[in-house]
């Protein structure tokens, strides 16, 4: 079976976290080699960045810093953990990628998208998921998920910055509709697996 990269994306409280590990979850349960990784962190730079762009209060972080923090983690994750787990023939399920970037510091903050994607592009070397998958829920519902949660930077953001982010997804899976599938977050959890399990599995026998 050929190595396969499937991504999580969605606004804050979408479900991502909870449907990659149950898909992790399933593959182990069928001895299907996978590893679960997230954006930013794993590697011990992009922990490091991690306490910077999501706990950070007593600095400034400008948008084009966030976009190169980001893109530092992700070179460092690309490096280290994806190229060469996919090269071992593994599953990597990986929750948050480079479309987080786009919809946050692209749609969110406002960056020129020409350049988002050119540093995207460096920092991935050009590696481009299978799958793409995009738990879409309105931003207001997505937030109220999360409110029992210690709020992050990007957590405290005004409700139209998270719509703005929503609204980048999907323009992304719209574009690249081969790559993407978009589904209704508001669905029971295990619809929604269920779902995720079925376009999986069309790939692996592919």
């Amino acid at each position: 079976m050929a190595s396969l990269f499937i991504t999580f994306e969605g606004v804050e409280g979408c479900g991502k976290s909870t449907q990659s590990r149950r898909l992790y979850r399933r593959l182990q349960k069928l001895a299907i080699p996978a590893l679960l990784i997230h954006e930013p962190g794993i590697t011990a730079l992009g922990n490091k960045i991690t306490r910077l762009l999501k706990w950070a209060k007593d600095i400034n972080i400008s948008p084009l810093s966030e976009l190169m923090l980001f893109n530092a983690s992700r070179a460092q994750l690309v490096t280290d953990v994806i190229e060469p787990a996919l090269a071992e023939g593994k599953m990597v399920v990986c929750d948050r990628y480079a479309d987080s970037t786009t919809a946050y510091q692209g749609y969110g903050r406002g960056l020129y998208l020409a350049v988002v994607t050119e540093v995207n592009h460096i920092a991935t070397k050009g590696l481009v998921p299978d799958l793409t998958i995009l738990l879409d829920v309105p931003a207001e519902k997505g937030l109220r998920r999360k409110k029992d949660e210690t709020p992050d930077r990007f957590h405290i953001e005004k409700l139209d910055f998270h719509r703005r982010v929503r609204e980048g997804f999907l323009k992304l899976a719209k574009a690249e509709p081969e790559r993407w599938l978009v589904i209704d977050g508001t669905q029971s959890e295990e619809k929604i697996a269920g779902i995720i399990w079925e376009k999986v599995t069309e790939l692996i026998r592919t």
